[in-house]
């Protein structure tokens, strides 16, 4: 089976309507290590090597965050900035992360409409992405399409949302069970629609 890290980041879980029920959801599945970067370092002193050394157990890194000002809560820049050391990540003997797999959980406040070139946001998820997915490349890691929750702020919690814990339990149980075919994936925008048209 494969092993999966979330990196979990919320710098305000106590005001989340989603992302602290998302957390739960995921929270105690066998081979995944939720790690909850803002409650391990809310100081900010990152500790790289016990950072780097769960990187290397782990097949599947994910960050489980918010967008904020489209792109990731502050934690997150701190966390690749010291973790992702040349001679560890990339660079001559830096390959310690390839081919393991790499994305993104994300809530959103818009709708998926407002992040497209008509749209108030101008740009589409993905692009706003781009960073993360080139990070990835950089560290030959796979980058997979990102799992994305929109109208965050005004889901309906019992119903749509139950739907959304439902579905990113069953992408981990999926990947940690080598149940998703991979390289189909390539052909999507968001995680969600592969998962919803299988």
């Amino acid at each position: 089976m494969q092993k999966i890290l979330v990196l979990f980041a919320h710098p305000a879980i106590y005001k989340s309507r989603v992302n602290k029920k998302l957390a739960e959801a995921v929270r105690n599945i066998d081979c995944v290590t939720f790690h909850d970067l803002y409650e391990t370092y809310p100081d900010f002193y990152i500790d790289v090597k016990a950072e780097q050394e769960l990187l290397k157990q782990n097949d599947i890194i994910i960050f489980h965050h918010p967008l904020y000002w489209y792109s990731s809560p502050a934690i997150i820049k701190e966390w690749l900035d010291l973790v992702l050391e040349f001679g560890f990540a990339y660079g001559p003997g830096g390959t310690a992360l390839a081919d393991k797999k790499f994305f993104n959980v994300i809530t959103a406040g818009g709708s998926k409409e407002a992040y497209t070139q008509d749209g108030m946001n101008k740009f589409s998820i993905r692009q706003f992405l781009i960073t993360f997915e080139q990070t990835a490349n950089l560290c030959g890691m796979q980058y997979l399409p990102p799992l994305v929750i929109h109208n965050a702020i005004q889901i309906d919690l019992n119903l749509e949302l139950h739907q959304y814990l439902e579905l990113y339990r069953n992408i981990l149980i999926s990947i940690r069970d080598n149940n998703l075919d991979f390289n189909a994936l390539k052909n999507y925008e968001y995680l969600n629609d592969y998962y919803f048209n299988r």
